[in-house]
């Protein structure tokens, strides 16, 4: 008998059929991946499974009984446990009041027993192979601890349906395959795990089954030991994508770099100095914490720092934060586009008007900006019904690509993506980098901040490669190749 049915699930919003005719089985002790381009629809039926969403029709199978979760708490009670891309964790509560929030143990004397949640607690984590400390605030601990936390929640309340979106998305490498010796662990005792996930060599690691949605669609469900990472991704995109990077183009000829930066983040430490020039990608590669997205966002005024001086196109400039940066042409792409880029409740059109407005005679011109919002989606490939749909139902893909849309209604002359492509498909990365690459050619300069090698590799012209919290080496041409970057990333370079 299978664990969990998923039978003719449908679900459609204002202006986007999100779901059609969807069936997926999942049995005990698999880990099933669910994959598929951004606004494929695998978030929606997650969300479903999980009480998040009501279905328009189709039904939920757990242990052979259907299910109809209005909420949440209904889905938890029948064993269904998620793990959202964004943690469900409050910072400034411990590991054991988080784990058992709104569902505390009690003596028989009705006072809440401590020592049994704090028992409970550390058992858990044993279970998860986790060592930290459960009396110290969630704020205190690193990503992956916390991800952690939060499946000890999820198992606390005996999941037996384990739901884990983009789980890795902020892990390094080394904490991935914790994830990953977990979940087999977890697959030992018996736990169904749905998995989704953007990195195919992920889903070739951990997990037994596949299933494809396509634009709202079922697509097919196939065995990790018969696929194959070409015919994966023609069955997301239904066409062949190619997996190679746009050409470099070369760097038009420039007297002045269009921007050029000295920053002194500490007073004792030293001083980083690095030049961008016209149409040139410059990448930020090293290792997560070596400082790269903290000296961008000190250029920009966005975090504090001693001392620093910024010259764009050789005028001196005073940045004290973005918004200075942004009417100097300097603009963000950050890396939570969802907390810190987009407004999501706002439509498309606003989002990308939101610094910047069509006037006449002092006035908000309506009929312009439309214009100029329409000319900016259609020059950026942004994929949404119309400039009034709200962008929080958007793909990731295509919310970046709106917030690119924003910086270009700025005229910026330099624009920082960090981590660019992060939760994106790999149909959508194609569209981006070729974007990057348009915009290049009208002379836009770009620094790249990546975790990603081949990213870095492959669309930089120059790499700067940052360590314990400064610029450790400049790489160029042939040196621009995973092993010299690890090698100046870790301090084992000669």
């Amino acid at each position: 008998m299978p664990l969990l049915q998923l039978n003719g699930i449908n679900k459609s919003f204002p202006g986007v059929r999100a779901l059609n005719n969807i069936n997926l089985t999942l049995h005990a002790g698999e880990i099933h991946a669910l994959l598929g381009e951004n606004g494929a629809g695998k978030s929606t039926l997650m969300k479903i499974l999980s009480g998040i969403y009501q279905p328009d029709s189709g039904e939920i199978c757990i242990h052979d009984k259907t299910h109809q979760f209005a909420n949440y708490r209904q889905a938890i009670a029948a064993g269904v446990g998620i793990i959202f891309q964004e943690f469900s964790l409050i910072p400034g509560l411990n590991a054991v009041e988080n784990i058992f929030l709104n569902r505390e143990q009690r003596t028989p004397l009705g006072l809440m027993d401590r020592r049994a949640m704090r028992a409970r607690t550390q058992e858990l984590l044993a279970r998860l192979r986790v060592d930290l400390d459960p009396d110290i605030a969630v704020s205190h601990l690193s990503v992956a601890q916390q991800q952690f936390v939060e499946i000890a929640k999820a198992l606390a309340l005996d999941a037996q349906i384990l739901i884990l979106d983009e789980p890795t998305a902020t892990l390094t490498p080394g904490e991935a395959e914790h994830l990953f010796q977990v979940m087999r662990d977890l697959q030992q005792q018996g736990v169904g795990m749905l998995f989704i996930s953007h990195h195919l060599e992920e889903i070739f690691a951990v997990c037994d089954t596949i299933t494809v949605l396509r634009d709202g669609g079922y697509v097919g469900t196939t065995p990790v030991s018969e696929s194959s990472t070409d015919q994966l991704v023609k069955m997301m995109v239904g066409r062949q994508v190619e997996q190679n990077f746009p050409e470099k183009l070369p760097l038009p000829q420039a007297e002045l770099p269009i921007l050029d930066v000295k920053v002194q983040r500490h007073r004792q430490g030293p001083e980083d100095h690095f030049q961008v020039w016209p149409g040139e990608i410059l990448g930020f590669a090293g290792l997560v914490g070596s400082g790269r997205t903290e000296t961008a966002c000190a250029m920009l005024g966005a975090q504090d720092c001693w001392q620093k001086q910024v010259r764009l196109a050789g005028e001196p400039l005073r940045l004290r934060s973005p918004a200075d940066a942004l009417e100097k042409g300097i603009g963000l792409l950050p890396e939570n586009r969802k907390t810190e880029g987009l407004v999501l409740p706002f439509s498309v059109a606003r989002n990308i008007t939101l610094n910047r407005h069509a006037t006449r005679h002092g006035f908000l011109h309506h009929a312009r900006e439309r214009e100029v919002v329409r000319d900016l989606i259609r020059k950026v490939g942004v994929k949404t019904p119309s400039e009034d749909q709200e962008v929080n139902t958007l793909s990731g893909g295509n919310q970046q690509k709106v917030v690119i849309a924003r910086w270009l209604n700025n005229d910026c002359k330099v624009l920082i993506f960090d981590e660019p492509t992060r939760g994106i498909d790999v149909g959508a990365k194609a569209e981006i980098y070729q974007l990057m690459q348009q915009l290049t050619r009208k002379g836009i300069a770009i620094i790249v901040i990546s975790s990603e090698l081949p990213e870095i590799i492959g669309l930089c012209h120059r790499v700067l490669v940052f360590r314990d919290g400064h610029i450790a080496q400049e790489l160029t041409d042939e040196a621009i190749n995973a092993e010299t970057i690890m090698l100046h990333a870790t301090g084992n370079a000669s």
